[in-house]
């Protein structure tokens, strides 16, 4: 991943897919710079929670915030080099903090463990890498909503089994994408307090180092760093993490199966919509007529690859006794790289659909691509009042057979198959004529998605 280097002198490995289509800002949440800042920041924090109860000095709270801020920019060389010897890098920042308290000397990281100051940094991180994803699938909505309008009765196949079944519209085929968009934000945002907790339990979880006052300086803390407040240590129980992993996965799934909704409506033999275009945009290197689907390729990339990250999650939830035991490590990798595969994908369908080219009449078009036949259902239940639905079908069944032998349009085939006073039935049938709730549903999903964004 295009992320910081775990330590000073590492290379991280080059990722085309990172390189091209990556969201840099997603990826500067989870450096290691903006790591040490946070680390520094909740020991900052935690000095002036202490101080408020009187556990330290508020002159020793301050040295050590001042240490702590400047510590943040000039820690990283000294913290990366022991922390690989340690085995995490708190102890490091504690000894450089520790070095430049002055008076604060000796009570920096007083009561708290390791895993205590990075797992509330670990919840400014997801809190903020949250507030993102939601800002990146908040620009997809908003361009499904448009799409929805202005396609409400833009009339198209719709497929099943990846065939033309019946007709719909390109409005109503955003719709699900939308409506499914605004369930993903909504769990996402629901479970963003569960992870946003404050940790402050000490060595084994019970806060004996701090005593009688740990409850207080645990909530002093957490208004400090804008978390939510916790009573029971959540060191070995990641199930809050997993949860919002697979919130953001789900999210992730939204831009995969519309990214490959744009790849088979763009195949030259359906021509539906395409992705926008541009000088040498999508170009072969050696076919001059390509004008390939980049975009929607790169978010298939993106999402499947956060899918992947969920099983090792999974195994994260694992850790045993008061603390784990190399499940945590886990965290470490997945983490970031599951939520800037997430937000690479949204951002890059934010770009997709900004550019999509809907071609309306290619789509009407395409109704008649396979005699017509995508209005069997609509006959089938015209002639189902009269003569029954079983003898309905079975007689527009029988059409289709003879239709598809002799290379015939199924509307004249039945016309034959008819009585003179069952034809009017079906003569004056249009596909516009057979789309159901397709506008309610535009409108539906539009309506729930406005009120969210109201």
């Amino acid at each position: 991943m295009t992320l910081d280097s775990i330590h000073s002198g590492s290379i991280a490995p080059f990722s085309l897919l990172m390189k091209l289509y990556g969201d840099t800002e997603m990826s500067a949440c989870w450096s290691s710079g903006r790591s040490l800042t946070l680390w520094a920041e909740v020991e900052s924090a935690l000095a002036q929670s202490q101080a408020d109860m009187g556990v330290i000095p508020r002159k020793a709270a301050d040295d050590i915030s001042a240490a702590a801020g400047a510590a943040a920019d000039r820690m990283a060389d000294q913290v990366w080099s022991q922390a690989e010897n340690v085995g995490y890098p708190i102890l490091p920042v504690v000894r450089a903090i520790d070095d430049a308290a002055r008076t604060g000397k000796g009570r920096v990281h007083l009561g708290a463990t390791t895993q205590d100051i990075m797992d509330s940094a670990l919840a400014m991180q997801i809190r903020d890498a949250t507030d993102l994803l939601v800002l990146r699938a908040e620009v997809v909505g908003d361009l499904l909503a448009a799409l929805c309008d202005t396609h409400a009765a833009t009339v198209m196949a719709g497929r099943t089994h990846a065939q033309q079944a019946v007709p719909t519209t390109f409005g109503a085929k955003m719709a699900v994408f939308l409506d499914q968009l605004s369930r993903c934000i909504d769990r996402l945002e629901r479970e963003r307090a569960s992870t946003s907790r404050i940790s402050l339990f000490g060595a084994a979880g019970t806060s004996a180092a701090l005593g009688n006052r740990s409850a207080v300086v645990r909530e002093r803390l957490a208004q400090r760093l804008d978390l939510e407040p916790a009573d029971v240590p959540w060191h070995v129980a990641r199930d809050a993490l997993f949860v919002q992993s697979a919130n953001a996965v789900a999210l992730s799934q939204v831009t995969l199966r519309l990214a490959r909704e744009v790849i088979d409506l763009s195949r030259t033999e359906v021509g539906e919509v395409a992705e926008a275009v541009g000088i040498h945009r999508g170009a072969s290197s050696t076919m001059p007529q390509k004008s390939n689907p980049i975009l929607s390729e790169a978010i298939i990339g993106f999402a499947v690859c956060a899918s992947s990250m969920l099983p090792a999650m999974a195994r994260a939830m694992e850790a045993g006794h008061e603390r784990s035991a190399g499940e945590w490590q886990i965290e470490w990798q997945v983490l970031p790289e599951l939520f800037v595969l997430v937000s690479s994908a949204l951002l890059q369908t934010g770009a997709l659909l900004a550019g999509l080219r809907v071609n309306a009449e290619t789509m009407r078009e395409n109704l008649t691509a396979d005699g017509g036949m995508l209005m069997s259902e609509a006959y089938m239940m015209a002639l189902a009042g009269v003569i029954g639905r079983e003898e309905a079908h079975e007689l527009v069944y029988s059409a289709c057979l003879t239709a598809r032998s002799t290379n015939r349009d199924l509307h004249s085939v039945l016309e034959e198959s008819l009585s003179e006073s069952d034809r009017h039935l079906v003569a004056r049938l249009q596909p516009e004529d057979y789309l159901g709730e397709a506008g309610n549903i535009c409108a539906g999903a539009v309506a729930r998605w406005r009120s969210r964004r109201a």
